[in-house]
């Protein structure tokens, strides 16, 4: 790039309020007072509304914000057609749902020079990305910081990273992502995914559907589980770059490239609800039993996309988050289960109380819609002969990518050299006990 001016005052604001209006700007003087789109916007920037939803949906659920940028984004030659890569979208047609258990060993090492977006592999997932529903479940392994531009017309991304911390810098600003930190970039926002260590790792969900929100509380009340004051937007920095920059747009399933004369994260200032965020999950304040019996995994939900039926998500975000375990007369860990939701869960370190052994970082295991799981023999025969004393998690941090669809698999991940083999193994082994009492 030549020109490169880039204002990168970092920094983070509390949304203080999720989905409610927020500000920054760079520069003073920035924001217009009074009005989005006045005649002359100010400093001779340009206004442009980025909308996430539609005009006319209700107040509540509605998501835009007013960009004040050197440059309008209209201003940009012919998109055209680049290669896909390992990303795949909805609708995944190329196989059969499969109902078999199936677990993952983490991604291989990528080639030198791998960024994010070359680096994103699709495992699977479900929907119609033209109708705007379904998500997908991408895995992400990357040696090198992105040259080009991103940008996501087919639904908001959360980045779930594993190993290696991100530098997000977006339209509104910059986000620092870290091992333990989820960050959404919302869909349209144009971003670039900076390395801060030799390479990254993770996971990601491709949300097609309405955007994620915070779960209602319901009979917990006001508070718990993820709290608004976590959530944190960027402050507004620009960079004011003439040059050739790559923008790479994902439309309808297909990646499609153009080359700018200028950086498109011109935005000097800006304001609404349709931003890029960060939380740290170890913020999340864990409901659970101080009597007896495990709750249902839904207690741990942080984020939800909600569907046309209330309770059935088209996506849940869920985080099994250091906690204590008190429960009397119980089995502590995640009971045998078959659930009419679909389960993908990845592991971002340590280990998860449900598996002794073969769940690692960076692997993820898919539990469709009514397959059978729960603990291995191993951790069964552990849980039900421990001492029950109160007993502090805090060894791992997992999570879930629920959704009510059957996640659908691409072939490259059902024939994948990491696909591990003879999942099932680890249930067997699990005894009769049964003995009548006549």
């Amino acid at each position: 790039m030549s020109g490169d001016a880039r204002k990168t005052a970092e920094g983070l604001v509390y949304l203080s309020g999720f989905g409610n209006e927020h500000s920054s700007q760079a520069v003073p003087g920035a924001l217009p007072e009074g009005r989005n789109s006045p005649q002359r916007a100010p400093l001779g920037l340009y206004a442009e509304q980025l909308s996430g939803t539609a005009f006319t949906e209700p107040r509540a659920d509605n998501r835009r914000s007013w960009l004040y940028r050197i440059r309008p984004s209209a201003a940009h030659p012919a998109f055209t057609r680049a290669g896909n890569g390992a990303i795949r979208t909805a609708p995944f047609t190329q196989a059969v749902p499969d109902p078999n258990r199936l677990r993952w060993n983490p991604l291989p090492e990528p080639e030198a020079g791998t960024d994010f977006l070359a680096g994103l592999w699709t495992l699977g997932g479900n929907g119609d990305v033209a109708q705007r529903t379904g998500m997908a479940v991408h895995l992400y392994h990357a040696t090198a910081s992105m040259e080009r531009v991103f940008s996501d017309a087919d639904g908001e991304l959360l980045i779930v990273p594993e190993r290696g911390g991100l530098l997000l810098r977006t339209e509104f600003g910059l986000l620092h992502a870290e091992p333990g930190h989820v960050a959404l970039i919302p869909r349209g926002v144009r971003f670039r995914v900076e390395l801060l260590d030799e390479e990254a790792r993770g996971y990601a969900c491709e949300n097609y559907g309405a955007p994620f929100r915070l779960p209602d509380l319901g009979p917990i009340g006001a508070n718990g589980l993820a709290n608004v004051r976590d959530f944190m937007a960027p402050v507004a920095a620009y960079e004011d770059v003439e040059g050739p920059v790559e923008v790479v747009n994902k439309f309808c399933g297909n990646l499609w490239t153009a080359t700018y004369d200028h950086s498109p994260l011109d935005v000097v200032a800006w304001h609404g609800n349709h931003v890029p965020y960060v939380y740290d999950l170890r913020r999340f304040n864990v409901i659970g039993t101080v009597s007896y019996d495990h709750p249902d995994p839904s207690i741990f939900t942080v984020l939800t996309s909600p569907s046309d039926t209330p309770g059935l998500a088209g996506v849940d975000f869920v985080v099994f988050a250091p906690r204590w375990m008190v429960g009397e007369d119980t089995f502590r860990p995640p009971y045998f289960h078959r659930n009419v939701m679909s389960e993908y869960m990845g592991l971002i370190e340590g280990a998860y109380d449900a598996k002794a052994e073969g769940f690692v970082p960076g692997g993820g295991s898919l539990h469709n819609m009514m397959s059978a799981h729960g603990p291995d023999r191993e951790t069964f025969d552990r849980a039900s002969a421990a001492e029950l004393k109160p007993q502090r998690i805090d060894d791992g941090l997992a999570f879930m990518f629920e959704t009510r669809w059957p996640v659908t698999l691409t072939p490259h991940a059902a024939r994948a050299e990491h696909l591990q083999q003879g999942y099932d193994d680890v249930w067997q082994g699990l005894e009769r006990h049964f003995r009548p009492l006549h």
